[in-house]
């Protein structure tokens, strides 16, 4: 039996829920970027400070160690775990968890592109983690904190044990500055400049502790590697990828929305401000997701529920009745009502994942602009129920 929802009346002061790029901070305006130095030689003393200022301020938010590097590079988070992948594996075994899309790609470039002959894959569906407990950690482990096509977090730092052997590569990109990172027991860290802190595009940040640097500089090039992947020369590393001067031509203009999101990060006060913002933003889609029928958290473990990538499933037996297009036909029909209504932009849920939706929780989305949203999302629901018959 269809219910009829009320329409809602009130929208969301930000629709914009997409997973990446994500929301600007609040308040942002394009006048923000109006001190850029356009036109300018990114190696210009001026300009290079900004490139050193964004590592700097970074490094204090996050709390890294002070014998860490940390570097801009190419290509956003893709191109800093590809760099990690092409530059430091090989010497050892290999474990990949593959839990959602992007780990899945970096589980297939490590057995298909790099070929290396002794990787094992640790799979789990979407929702789940693979068994934590099988990892062998005496093997280099690249792993993502948080999956952000499928919801699913690692459940804390109890997860990589304090020694280990081999080296534990991490891709963080929708974990860093939203989650708590264990710097201690991590070797290498990624992230990108348009996840939780609501930069543009196209530039990644690669973090390499004492022992990924070792790794780089004790052993001999494996295979050939085009310039932007290369993180040494004569067997050194090149420390100026970690000052701030970069491989390639960086847009200053997304330098400095970078520093505006980090500066904005800073005033609102720092780490633990932005993991709480995120963390606020879970609660109130729990509180309403335990009132719905017809969605459920694709993650069902609240102690692996991503904070930033809250996924849902469409779920009821009404639901269950449809073939397996008519609901990937209905979740796309849902998040395009959410669209022309303006209560929700771009909250479909990944091409890969189970039919639903996906909101991005981070810090740069505001609570009450998720609690506006909600009672859309019912009505959507109805709405697109009562087009299906």
């Amino acid at each position: 039996m269809m219910i009829d929802v009320e329409r809602p009346t009130r929208l969301p002061g930000n629709p914009r829920f997409s997973s990446g790029p994500c929301a600007k901070r609040p308040g942002w305006r394009l006048d923000a970027l109006s001190a850029a130095p356009l036109g300018r030689s990114h190696r210009a003393p001026d300009t290079a400070a900004r490139l050193a200022e964004v590592i700097d301020r970074s490094r204090a938010i996050l709390g890294m160690p002070a014998d860490w590097r940390l570097g801009i590079v190419p290509a956003s988070d893709t191109g800093a775990v590809e760099m990690a992948l092409w530059s430091l594996l090989g010497t050892r075994p290999v474990d990949v968890l593959a839990f959602e899309s992007f780990s899945a790609a970096w589980a297939h470039d490590i057995t298909a592109e790099l070929g290396l002959a002794d990787a094992r894959v640790l799979s789990a569906d979407y929702g789940a983690l693979p068994d934590l407990a099988a990892i062998d950690w005496s093997r280099d482990v690249v792993f993502a904190w948080n999956g952000t096509t499928s919801g699913v977090c690692l459940p804390g730092a109890h997860a990589i044990p304090a020694c280990h052997d081999g080296l534990a590569i991490c891709d963080a990109t929708s974990a860093a500055f939203a989650m708590e990172l264990p710097w201690d027991r991590l070797d290498v860290v990624t992230w990108s400049w348009q996840k939780v802190l609501g930069g543009e595009a196209a530039h990644g940040m690669l973090a390499l502790s004492p022992r990924a640097v070792e790794r780089l500089e004790s052993t001999p090039h494996l295979r050939p590697l085009p310039k932007i992947f290369r993180l040494t020369q004569k067997g050194r590393l090149i420390e100026g990828i970690f000052r701030g001067d970069t491989i390639n031509t960086p847009s200053m203009l997304c330098v400095e929305d970078a520093l505006d999101g980090l500066r904005w990060a800073e005033r609102i006060g720092g780490l633990p401000a932005l993991i709480a913002r995120s963390q606020a933003n879970l609660a109130a889609i729990a509180a309403w997701e335990a009132t719905a029928d017809w969605v459920r958290f694709l993650a069902p473990d609240p102690a692996t529920r991503s904070s930033t990538s809250i996924c849902l499933r469409l779920c009821g037996d009404w639901f269950e009745t449809l073939a397996p297009d008519q609901r990937a036909g209905f979740g796309k029909s849902l998040a395009r009502t959410l669209h022309d209504e303006a209560a929700a932009l771009d909250a479909g849920s990944y091409r890969d994942a189970p039919p639903g939706l996906r909101l991005w929780g981070g810090a740069t989305v505001e609570t009450a602009d998720l609690q506006a949203a909600l009672p859309w999302l019912d009505w959507a629901f109805a709405e697109t129920r009562r087009a299906f018959g």
